[in-house]
């Protein structure tokens, strides 16, 4: 993996650098956001390891900045802003993970090969994947829904991907958290929730048939007929 670590602590900065490393990774270092940003416009990188409270600009910001000039690439936000309110401004802006300091090198390094797992798989069989008007074209991994296309990150996509490969069944909270974010996810937070929010406003907002339902007390199911 090719990593860009945007981090203006020096001592966490080396730390994740040279466990990444340790891990044979390529890592970049980036001490502002001014600089983490020219560097993810100039360099493709596998996965962006993020902070939020950055000179110049934050995590935030560069975030979106990226994907507004179409950057794809996954980013993990690693902060001490841990409040459901940060973590949804931090989803809202495109970040496609998000850990909390203090962490555990182990969690961050599997959470980082997740991301790049999912950043790199082509799909050999079904190149788009059709519900209804909607499409999701998983070369290049772009949606569109009654010909207009819907702009997605990462881990949107990859949600989306699931529930459309799925489409007719309701799938569970946890299957989701393993199947879409290869991680297992303590059940009682609303991540899953929060995401498919995300999606719901993207794919159903604006449009009278709504695709995405809620089972209460089960999970989630795609509609298409």
């Amino acid at each position: 993996m090719k990593i860009l670590v945007v981090e203006d602590e020096p001592k966490l900065a080396a730390f994740i650098k040279t466990g990444l490393e340790a891990q044979a990774c390529a890592v970049e270092v980036a001490h502002d956001g001014t600089r983490g940003r020219q560097l993810a416009q100039r360099h493709p990188y596998d996965v962006i390891v993020l902070d939020v409270n950055l000179p110049g600009l934050n995590g935030f910001a560069v975030t979106q900045a990226l994907r507004q000039e179409g950057n794809a690439t996954p980013i993990l936000m690693l902060t001490a802003l841990g409040s459901v309110d940060d973590k949804l401004t931090g989803f809202e802006a495109g970040a496609d993970d998000y850990l909390v300091k203090p962490f555990e090198f182990r969690e961050l390094m599997a959470r980082l090969r997740a991301l790049h797992k999912r950043g790199g798989e082509k799909s050999e069989a079904v190149p788009v994947l059709r519900a209804a008007d909607l499409e999701l074209n998983l070369g290049n991994k772009t949606a569109s829904r009654g010909g207009r296309r819907i702009e997605l990150t990462a881990r949107e996509c990859s949600l989306l991907e699931y529930l459309m490969r799925n489409r007719n069944r309701v799938v569970s909270r946890v299957e989701i958290a393993e199947k879409v974010w290869d991680i297992h996810f303590d059940t009682g937070t609303n991540t899953i929730d929060v995401y498919v929010n995300f999606l719901r406003k993207k794919v159903d907002k604006e449009f009278a048939r709504k695709l995405i339902h809620t089972v209460i007390g089960t999970g989630y199911i795609l509609k298409d007929a």
